[in-house]
């Protein structure tokens, strides 16, 4: 009688991937703060929907039921919540999102110098596309700039860690400096955007200049707000 054959057991194979989250800190009064967020979606529709949401509840002083009408309200408006942070555990219920810790912008810091023989792995600090990019897709590149030799368009996204160059038409949503670079910018030949954001400060289509629409513009930051003027 021949042994049974012992099936062969699976290997759990994990993969790692990272994704850029929006971090919201909510602010008191929170309806108003959430007034806020409604004026957002009414600019640009759908912004939120399907992106990975943080909440940092490091500024607000809330209770249970208040955290739990906080994220009841940020779901009925289509945004979904995937953790929260600053906040003692305690405070939340089995039916919130998980309490995270250990997030980082991943800012660039000085390292030690390495030896002379040593192999230093280096990555590249500028996306290049030769081609539009199209409505509906989007491009993620956290580790430096990004340029675009076409156009970008409606309803597309870009989000770079850097700068990002637009040698086209500017239709979809720029985000730049999303690694807490403050002095990133944004260039394009023809600004029609419908978002523009730089370390979290951004304007939408309704706040951009009519008279800049159609032409080369840049978009930077000075101070705490953002400005966008011609380039020629």
């Amino acid at each position: 009688m021949e042994a049974a054959v012992k099936p062969q057991r699976q290997m759990v194979r994990l993969r790692g991937r990272s994704y850029v989250a929006f971090v919201f800190t909510p602010t008191v009064p929170v309806q108003d703060w959430l007034h806020e967020i409604d004026a957002t979606i009414a600019r640009s529709p759908g912004f939120f929907a399907g992106r990975p949401v943080v909440i940092d509840l490091s500024s607000v002083e809330l209770s249970q039921a208040g955290i739990g009408h906080l994220l009841t309200s940020l779901q009925d408006r289509n945004i979904r919540v995937l953790g929260i942070e600053g906040v003692e555990e305690g405070r939340l219920t089995p039916m919130m999102p998980p309490l995270l810790s250990g997030g980082r912008s991943c800012v660039v810091e000085p390292s030690a110098p390495k030896k002379a023989d040593a192999k230093v792995e280096v990555k590249p600090t500028s996306l290049l596309l030769e081609h539009p990019v199209r409505s509906g897709q989007t491009v993620i590149f956290p580790d430096g700039d990004v340029t675009i030799l076409g156009s970008v368009g409606s309803g597309a996204e870009v989000v770079a860690g850097g700068s990002i160059h637009v040698y086209g038409a500017l239709r979809g949503r720029a985000m730049a400096g999303v690694n807490g670079h403050t002095s990133a910018r944004i260039y394009c030949q023809k600004i029609e955007a419908e978002l523009l954001a730089i370390d979290g400060f951004y304007q939408t289509a309704d706040d951009i200049d009519e008279a800049l629409r159609g032409r080369p513009a840049q978009a930077f930051l000075q101070g705490n707000t953002m400005r966008i003027t011609a380039l020629n």
